[in-house]
Formats: C-alpha cells, sequence, structure tokens
C-alpha cells in the first residue's frame, strides 16, 4: 500500500498546531456593536425578531457600552428608534440637533471619549414613508435627498461622530458629504459608505426594531429596490465602491455579510481600501433562533459565521453579537 507523502492532518493534529496556522483570526478590535436606542430614561425592550437584543434608552445603552469596552471592544454605531410624532414625510427631524440620533451621539460621546461612535446618516428612521431617501410623486428623488444627507453628516459630526455612515445608497453622496465636512472642518471625520447595500430579505428584524419599514400606501414605492442593489449582481458592487472612494469615502462596506462573501472577496481582491462588512439583523437572528430549536450552538455558529467574513477579507464587523464573541475570544478554547 502506498503511504501519502503529503499528510494535510498533520497541520489539525491538535489546537496549538491549528493556531499557528490559522489563516484568518479575527479580533474583538476588529467588531462594531450595533445598538437600538429610544426615548426615556430605564427603558430596556426586548426586541422579539431579535432574539437577545434590546431596544435601550440612552442610559440603558451607556451600561451596554460599559459591558463592551471591559471585553476590548471599542467602535458601537447606535441607531435611533424614533417615536412616530418625530416623524414625517420630510423626514425633518433628521438635521436638527436635539433628534434621537443627535442626542444619544452626543451623550455617547462625551461618556466614551474612548469609543468611536460609527452614525447612520440616512432619513428612513425620521420619515413617515420609511424610505432612506425623501418621496417626491411616488418616487425617491436622488439630489434633494443627498442635500438633506450632507447636512445630516455634518451635523452628527459635530455632536461627536467619529465615522459617518451614509446607508441611503443615493448616487453622489459620498462626494456631497466630504465636501460639507470639509467645509464645516471636520476633515478627521471618516466615512464608511454602504458602497454594496443589497435589496434583501435579511433586514426584517432590524426595520422591526426601528419601526423603519416601507409605510404601505398609496404613493409611496412599497420596496428600496429603486436604489438598493440587486442581490444579483456582482460586478455593480465592484463599480459603487470604486465610485464611493474616488468621492472621499475611508471604508467601503458590504450589507448584508454572509449571503454575499464573494462580493466581499472581490472588494478586497480588487481595492486597496478597508473594507466592512455588515453580520445584519436577519442572519443574527436565524443562528439565535436555530439555537432555540436545537439545531445548532450558537456560540459555534456566530464564531464561525465571523470567521467566515474575515476569511472572505472584511477588516472590520458589525455584528449584533459583537460581545459574545469577544467572550469566546477571552474564554479562549479552539475555534
Amino acid at each position: 500500500m502506498n503511504r501519502p507523502v503529503q499528510r494535510p492532518r498533520r497541520l489539525r493534529n491538535g489546537p496549538v498546531v491549528r493556531g499557528l496556522v490559522r489563516e484568518s483570526t479575527p479580533s474583538v478590535e476588529q467588531l462594531v456593536l450595533p445598538l437600538f436606542v429610544v426615548d426615556g430614561t430605564g427603558i430596556r425592550e426586548p426586541v422579539q425578531q431579535l432574539p437577545g437584543v434590546e431596544r435601550r434608552s440612552i442610559d440603558e445603552a451607556s451600561g451596554l457600552i460599559e459591558e463592551a469596552l471591559d471585553l476590548g471592544i471599542r467602535a458601537f454605531a447606535p441607531f435611533p428608534s424614533v417615536r412616530d410624532r418625530d416623524k414625517d414625510a420630510e423626514a425633518s427631524m433628521a438635521t436638527r440637533e436635539d433628534s434621537l440620533g443627535a442626542r444619544t451621539i452626543r451623550a455617547l460621546a462625551d461618556r466614551f471619549p474612548e469609543a468611536i461612535l460609527v452614525a447612520d446618516v440616512a432619513l428612513d428612521p425620521y420619515s413617515s414613508d420609511g424610505h432612506d431617501g425623501l418621496v417626491v410623486d411616488g418616487r425617491i428623488v436622488n439630489d434633494p435627498t443627498v442635500d438633506v444627507l450632507a447636512e445630516m453628516a455634518v451635523m452628527l459630526a459635530e455632536c461627536g461622530a467619529g465615522i459617518v455612515a451614509p446607508s441611503d445608497m443615493m448616487d453622489g453622496r459620498v462626494g456631497s458629504i466630504r465636501t460639507a465636512l470639509d467645509r464645516a472642518g471636520s476633515t478627521d471625520t471618516i466615512i464608511m459608505s454602504y458602497a454594496a447595500k443589497y435589496a434583501s430579505a435579511f433586514y426584517g428584524p432590524f426595520r422591526a426594531a426601528l419601526d423603519s419599514a416601507p409605510t404601505e400606501r398609496p404613493g409611496v414605492p412599497s420596496d428600496k429596490r429603486s436604489y438598493q442593489m440587486d442581490p444579483a449582481n456582482s460586478n455593480e458592487a465592484v463599480r459603487e465602491a470604486r465610485l464611493d472612494l474616488e468621492e472621499g469615502a475611508d471604508i467601503v462596506m458590504v450589507k448584508p455579510g454572509l449571503p454575499y462573501l464573494d462580493v466581499i472577496r472581490r472588494l478586497r481582491s480588487e481595492l486597496d481600501s478597508p473594507v466592512a462588512a455588515y453580520h445584519v439583523s436577519g442572519e443574527f437572528a436565524m443562528l439565535r433562533f436555530a439555537a432555540a430549536a436545537g439545531a445548532l450552538r450558537y456560540e459555534d455558529a456566530l464564531a464561525e459565521s465571523i470567521q467566515s467574513l474575515t476569511r472572505a477579507g472584511a477588516d472590520i464587523v458589525l455584528t449584533y453579537g459583537a460581545i459574545d464573541f469577544a467572550r469566546i475570544i477571552r474564554a479562549g478554547g479552539d475555534r
């Protein structure tokens, strides 16, 4: 019997060897923790569609950030869950310094100067239509939306956001935001663009948490396919990311993450900028619901998911499981 000369199993023989030859090792420093913030004090509301995640008032969100900081997480992305009375068709609260988003950024920046805050720049939390852009005559209008987004980004940077993250997918918004930030003196503010944000089925729990789904009424588009990307397209993602970088983006993001590992790999291979991936609410919820049904072990599946994103090329991972994954890393063990 011929014996094999090459024995790949030699390099799998025990945790020490596996650690030595591991090709991709996610670190806590790569993680961004998304947060859902509501008005009020002392509020912690479970998100039914997203087990393990809560909507929190600013004071309660601060407690979660303290826990995360203790585990080495340094970046946080707060998303405001805005009351209906603060929404209108013009998303007029989006640019106001007394909006929930602005107050959240200001309070957290003051309390946690060692952290970096990633501020979402889009109109859907404040829009009674539930869209990332302004709706005029049944259409999402691009350029008027971009004007509002640029004003919003400047305001959030002045409140203390170290990173502004336009998630709207309007054409030209990165260039307008960069110009507006520079004119306002915020030249050091980072732009992390949602460069390849797909019209995905995996956003449901997020929209439930923020009550930000498109409004079902006449004259309002029922979905976001006129501005979010077609899930069939990969070349378009590269084009979008290149355009954003040319306009002044510092980091480009792919959203969702796991269904688009090929897109993450393409951006990593074809561009020279940092690449972020958003392990979105639907992806995270699937792990939780499957674990609750006994179909898998949550901690193992979460670690494998984040490992997959970094193996594909993501430098930064936004995930609702950031604290859980940081605990896994702290506990050690053979991942």
